[in-house]
């Protein structure tokens, strides 16, 4: 039986895979036309997996193109002589079982130039390909009909000392009109071209056609999910493939490591439908797991301590920032695959799960004011507002996070590590997520449908309640706000929605209100955090 993969490449014999017929009609057509292609993309979204599957159906469709597939990730630390030698071999390995493909080509002439030809560095590399498409045509006798391709996998690996040259020489080969072997060239990376240290002077690789391989649609997802259903049998929740796409926002890893844990590691009968109480199991485990695709998250963003005021800044904002690739931590969190360019031209966490991981990355484990979330006479904690019929007073919950944060008082000030400005949300996630465990429920951070504010979803006995999170930015945002948060509610479906908006000014104004608004119920609450030490006051 298949399975969804998350261990580097996916094989379609063994594990369901999102074909993506039109990307790779797209690429061989430019392979075809002998263009030279870059993918530079951050790691795990499925472009190793994309391009070897698409050369696979390129020769399947014309043994006259021969496949050269190199990969550079273990050559960053080599000396050029052991980088060229290396190359050398891999080339040679791979013409000859290319080369047994095509049956009207003699091979033992080409294998004794394999064995006889040294590449020891660029120009040896470009007198190479020179004579190996001669041989090519004059061993057939069918001149130009033998194509080499050459994919280069992990192209940041490459060694700084001849990335200027080998690019010169490929862009040689590229511009002439004699030669054409290699037909056409494929790099792929995580690292761009121009992120990568050689004299700029003069770009050696500004004839490249840059493919863009997206994250997967939904679509696509019910593709993937649809070959489990018809292999096993078991159906699944339509609504749940939506959230797994909405939450991922399409990324690969995510997508197949939620299919793992739903499909196996859940171990739910295959007679039983998967449905959204699965998934909010599904997702709060991976949520609280170490997986490699949310550990190198982690290791990214904290590689920088100015990566926190900038994504908590893209975060809480009104105005958002502007994407911009020339501003040094924007480029770079985007390489890591943490930000991206909105439809408004502004930066955006790419998914909510990275999102969700990056205010847990930035949150105190332990904020020192846990003994304050109650008051002496709740000796019954969080369960208090989960009635016997296991409906939940969420509105009792955050009426006693507002008076919480007045008895904390200045203290929260005092929170280690955490930036004033964004205490607020930090302090609100980290009291309702034992909340959340207590009663068994799934909560979850929403795609935000504004900029400086944050949706969060709690999901309880198949009802939802929406809590939308927000800095004071003056009257007319905090009711607009609300209005935002009305549309957003009739969306989902939800029973009611919250409104929590943090006051940061000298003189903050504490607002409590219920009103109806567009049909739907609105509890909102404005709550001061911004408060002075007894002390400085008499100073």
């Amino acid at each position: 039986m298949k399975s969804f993969g998350t261990s580097g490449r996916v094989y379609p014999e063994k594990n369901y895979v999102v074909l993506r017929t039109e990307e790779t009609t797209d690429f061989i057509n430019r392979i075809k036309e002998g263009k030279y292609i870059v993918l530079f993309a951050p790691r795990q979204t499925g472009k190793t997996t994309f391009f070897r599957l698409a050369l696979q159906s390129l020769t399947k469709e014309d043994t006259n193109y021969i496949p050269i597939q190199l990969d550079f990730q273990t050559l960053r630390q080599v000396t050029p002589t052991t980088f060229y030698d290396e190359l050398h071999y891999l080339i040679r390995t791979q013409i000859t079982n290319g080369i047994q493909q095509v049956d009207y080509i003699s091979f033992d002439n080409i294998n004794l130039f394999l064995e006889n030809t040294k590449i020891t560095d660029h120009l040896s590399m470009v007198r190479f390909f020179q004579q190996l498409q001669n041989l090519l045509d004059n061993e057939s006798h069918r001149p130009n009909i033998v194509r080499v391709v050459l994919l280069i996998d992990e192209f940041d690996g490459i060694p700084q000392s001849v990335v200027s040259d080998f690019l010169y020489s490929l862009r040689q080969i590229y511009l002439s009109d004699e030669m054409k072997c290699p037909h056409s060239v494929g790099i792929v990376g995580v690292k761009s071209i121009a992120q990568l240290q050689y004299d700029r002077s003069i770009s050696p690789f500004n004839i490249q056609a840059e493919f863009k391989l997206l994250n997967f649609t939904l679509q696509q997802v019910e593709e993937l999910y649809s070959q489990y259903m018809h292999e096993v049998g078991q159906d699944i929740d339509y609504e749940v493939i939506q959230n797994i796409h909405k939450q991922t926002a399409g990324q690969p890893f995510l997508i197949n490591r939620l299919g793992q844990i739903l499909t196996e590691e859940l171990k739910i009968p295959k007679s039983q439908q998967l449905n959204m109480q699965h998934f909010a199991k599904a997702y709060t485990l991976l949520l609280e797991e170490d997986n490699t695709n949310l550990s190198h998250l982690i290791t990214n963003i904290r590689k920088d301590r100015r990566y926190e005021h900038l994504l908590m800044n893209i975060l809480s904002s009104d105005e958002g920032v502007r994407f911009n690739l020339r501003n040094e931590l924007i480029n770079e969190l985007t390489t890591f695959g943490v930000i991206k360019k909105d439809e408004d031209g502004m930066c955006e966490i790419v998914n909510p799960i990275y999102l969700y991981c990056i205010i847990q990355a930035f949150k105190p484990a332990v904020n020192g004011l846990e003994l304050d979330y109650f008051a002496e006479d709740n000796i019954d904690g969080f369960r208090a507002y989960l009635n016997a019929s296991g409906e939940v007073d969420l509105e009792g919950v955050l009426d006693n996070f507002r008076d919480f944060i007045a008895r904390a008082g200045y203290r929260i000030l005092q929170v280690s590590d955490t930036p004033q400005e964004y205490i607020g949300q930090h302090l609100l996630l980290t009291y309702l997520e034992p909340f959340v465990h207590i009663i068994g429920a799934g909560m979850y951070i929403e795609v935000q449908t504004g900029r400086g504010k944050m949706d969060l979803l709690i999901s309880h006995n198949q009802k939802r309640y929406v809590i939308e999170i927000k800095i004071w930015r003056g009257d007319v945002r905090y009711q607009a706000g609300k209005r935002q948060l009305a549309a957003y509610i009739n969306t989902e479906n939800a029973l009611e929605g919250y409104y929590i908006v943090f006051d940061h000014r000298k003189e903050p104004v504490q607002l409590n209100e219920k009103e109806r608004i567009d049909g739907v119920s609105i509890r909102s609450y404005v709550i001061p955090v911004i408060q002075q030490q007894p002390s400085s006051m008499s100073i």
